[in-house]
């Protein structure tokens, strides 16, 4: 029996612990986050690497820079997201993303990308509401202009899942279902699931780091993502996905 949000709230409140059996949290966009607090201003940096488990080689893909901004914007506080990747796989190559939400619940309310490679530039954004996902129509250049995908129930954006996850109530056995979508991507918004499946101590940017350890499929049953979340911090120290070809995406963070 899935638990309400509200009810495990409660739990928590009152000290009670996860870890005896799997509790299925539903997010619904729009909840009050409760460690939203944990999502602070700053900026981190990750390395981006593919390892070939058969002969343990380290391609590196990108250094990746996530940072977390906190501005006024219409007269209201909103949080905001700016990435950069700086590529080398597979050619030299320079991607930003500029995210909007609403402060406290990661509610999503507008998404940009822009992508440079070969003296070629493609710039694309999004809208998101209740009900759909659109293209920005004010946008110059915008390759989505004419986007509209409908979504049975609001979404949250999936290119900022690091610092949403951050935000849950992390804990033993908690298995968090939460609709999400990739801006522009062809897969309609859709719930997925992201399992804590124990703890585990791995190398850290300043040493041994004690970690949430999570789990999701991305609902393709046999590729399962695993992910590291510092347990104090909650901040994502490690992801590895396996691919189809047998290498591994690593993704780690550098400060």
């Amino acid at each position: 029996m899935p638990v309400p949000y509200r009810s495990l709230l409660a739990a928590m409140a009152f000290g009670l612990s996860l870890s005896s059996q799997a509790a299925v949290l539903h997010v619904d966009v729009g909840s009050q986050l409760p460690r939203f607090d944990l999502v602070k201003p700053g900026t981190h940096h990750y390395l981006r690497f593919m390892r070939t488990p058969s002969t343990g080689a380290n391609q590196p893909i990108d250094i990746w820079t996530r940072e977390v901004r906190f501005e006024e914007r219409e007269g209201k506080r909103q949080m905001r997201i700016v990435q950069r990747w700086d590529g080398v796989l597979p050619k030299p190559s320079v991607r930003t993303f500029d995210s909007w939400f609403e402060t406290g619940t990661f509610r999503p309310l507008s998404h940009q990308r822009i992508s440079e490679m070969d003296g070629k530039r493609v710039v694309e954004g999004f809208v998101f509401a209740p009900d759909k996902i659109t293209g920005m129509k004010d946008l110059a250049e915008n390759t989505h202009k004419d986007l509209s995908v409908a979504s049975g129930e609001p979404t949250y954006n999936f290119e900022t899942d690091i610092e949403f996850l951050q935000a849950l109530p992390l804990a033993e056995g908690l298995d968090a279902r939460i609709n999400f979508y990739h801006p522009g991507g062809s897969l309609a918004p859709q719930r997925y699931s992201f399992r804590v499946t124990g703890s585990s101590t791995i190398a850290g940017p300043g040493g041994p780091v004690d970690c949430w350890v999570i789990k999701t499929d991305y609902n393709r049953p046999g590729s399962e993502s695993t992910f590291w979340f510092a347990k104090g911090s909650q901040l994502m120290v490690r992801q590895e996905s396996p691919l189809p070809d047998g290498r591994v995406m690593v993704k780690t963070l550098i400060d």
